[in-house]
């Protein structure tokens, strides 16, 4: 705040250089305090983003390779870059449909609500009020008529609390930075329930290829049985290879059922994604992967800008700190004013009349002056809040560089597993096709065959495991990296309350 006599020796100090009347002057200086106890100051702290540790590359990052320019990689629709049509169709739907969405949107159009029932204390209050009555009283005499009177009045009345401290001001900040964080949530909610239809489609995509793989298997098992069989009308083999075989194709067609089971839950929950009831989406069966996209990575220190539950926690300190200003306010004395002007008249004709004028001017002041420690506790709370909204800041960053290392680290290693698996189905493939040959020239029992085509069904189910694996990883890292969302978009909300 401004004091009074810096005010006065600035303005004297004008007045000597250009030869300006003190009549004059004095007029400047009310005006100048009129202006600085209107205009108050805000108590509290201002509010500075905490320093937060942040490496300057990924531990992971190397050895992490992009097989495609940044500049090439899906930026808005991120999801595009699985070349899934089901993925392209359904994505957009959920920042439309999808409930969990739907309410932090709804909490959000809340919050912005706030800050303008906030922002509308700085206002004066305006209001108009009238009466009129009539009424009769009795007679002193006995049998008397009595008589009857008209009053009414007609008064317009403003009233307004100078924000001298700031609290108001204070208040609006503390809205207006949880509506930022509403709109955080609302970001985060929709990356969110985004990679979880990308998680889904992949589990139905990856269950599609598991049938069809046990569709194959299910088809040369029960071709082996086929020519086993043969082979036992001829009196060639033992009875026993024929029971093996059959319990190997039943076993394999049980499994094929079984995936049925898991294929109609993921169908389920997409529908459930884009808000429709499981039974009005219907996902055809589809013998193609998504691909595999190239996500770029970029440096730590972006994720304080591209991870929308980051904007969320540094969004809840801002506050927190606006909230140690209002209760530090609690401090102050308040300042209210008042005024009416209007008509009064008994009886209520020539209401509107000069005679009948009224107004009245008022002020009042209130301090507490001893409450108990309630304003000293006030602010320590306030205070206390604010360091843990900071240690929830600081914990959401690291969990958030935690996140991403996991998943380079978790794509790099599948990548050479994924090598090593496709490798070992091309062995076990071959391994298999020699086991059978060699059991029908009778060199090798049937043991050996149905292992070896056992061994070739569990590599390629590892193989497509691994696959889907790192599908689900390439999603996370896309939700890890904050997908196309920035925390520059804020900007607009602080635009949009303004104009409010």
């Amino acid at each position: 705040m401004v004091s009074q006599p810096a005010v006065e020796h600035t303005i004297g100090r004008e007045r000597m250089k250009m030869n300006i009347p003190r009549k004059s002057i004095s007029r400047n200086i009310l005006a100048a305090s009129l202006t600085l106890l209107l205009g108050g100051c805000m108590v509290g702290p201002d509010y500075h983003r905490p320093q937060t540790a942040v490496p300057a590359q990924y531990k992971e990052l190397p050895g992490w390779t992009v097989a495609m320019p940044a500049a090439a990689a899906p930026k808005a629709d991120w999801w595009t870059g699985f070349n899934d049509p089901l993925l392209d169709r359904l994505e957009p739907m959920v920042s439309v449909s999808n409930q969990t969405v739907r309410q932090d949107y709804a909490n959000y159009q809340e919050a912005l609500d706030l800050v303008q029932e906030a922002r509308s204390a700085l206002f004066p209050t305006i209001g108009i009020s009238g009466s009129a009555t009539k009424q009769r009283s009795a007679s002193g005499n006995p049998g008397g008529s009595g008589s009857t009177s008209s009053a009414g009045s007609l008064e317009g009345n403003v009233s307004w609390a100078p924000d001298l401290w700031g609290k108001v001001r204070r208040t609006i900040e503390e809205n207006k930075a949880s509506a930022q964080a509403s709109e955080a949530t609302l970001a985060n909610a929709t990356l969110s329930e985004q990679t979880a239809l990308a998680t889904a489609v992949i589990e139905l995509r990856v269950t599609d290829a598991n049938i069809d793989l046990l569709q194959k298997t299910v088809d040369a098992y029960r071709e082996y049985l086929r020519v086993i069989a043969n082979q036992d009308t001829a009196g060639t083999i033992a009875p026993s290879d024929v029971i093996t075989a059959r319990t190997q194709l039943e076993n394999a067609q049980s499994s094929l059922i079984a995936l049925g089971v898991s294929r109609a839950k993921y169908a389920h929950a997409i529908a459930v994604l884009v808000g429709k009831n499981p039974e009005d989406l219907d996902i055809p069966h589809s013998t193609a992967l998504p691909t595999l996209p190239a996500v770029p990575v970029g440096v730590p220190s972006t994720l304080l800008q591209r991870r929308p539950d980051i904007a969320v926690a540094e969004r809840q300190m801002a506050a927190e700190n606006a909230a140690i200003g209002v209760a530090v306010a609690a401090y102050y004395p308040s300042l209210s004013l008042s005024a009416a002007d209007g008509f009064s008249q008994s009886p209520l004709a020539g209401l509107l009349h000069i005679a009948n004028h009224v107004w009245s001017l008022g002020a009042d002041v209130g301090e507490t002056l001893f409450a108990g420690g309630e304003r000293h506790a006030g602010v320590a709370a306030a205070r206390a809040a604010y360091e843990a909204a900071v240690a929830n800041y600081r914990g959401t960053v690291l969990t958030a560089l935690q996140n991403v290392e996991d998943d380079l680290s978790g794509l790099r290693i599948l990548a050479q597993q994924g090598d090593v698996l496709d490798a070992a189905v091309r062995d076990a493939t071959r391994g298999s096709r020699i086991a059978f040959n060699e059991y029908r020239a009778g060199t090798v029992d049937y043991t050996t065959a149905a292992t070896a085509q056992a061994t070739q069904l569990s590599t390629q189910e590892s193989a497509l495991s691994v696959r889907q694996q790192r599908l689900l990883d390439t999603v996370s890292l896309i939700g890890d990296l904050g997908g196309d969302w920035s925390a520059s978009e804020l900007d607009d909300l602080r635009k949009s309350t303004t104009q409010r």
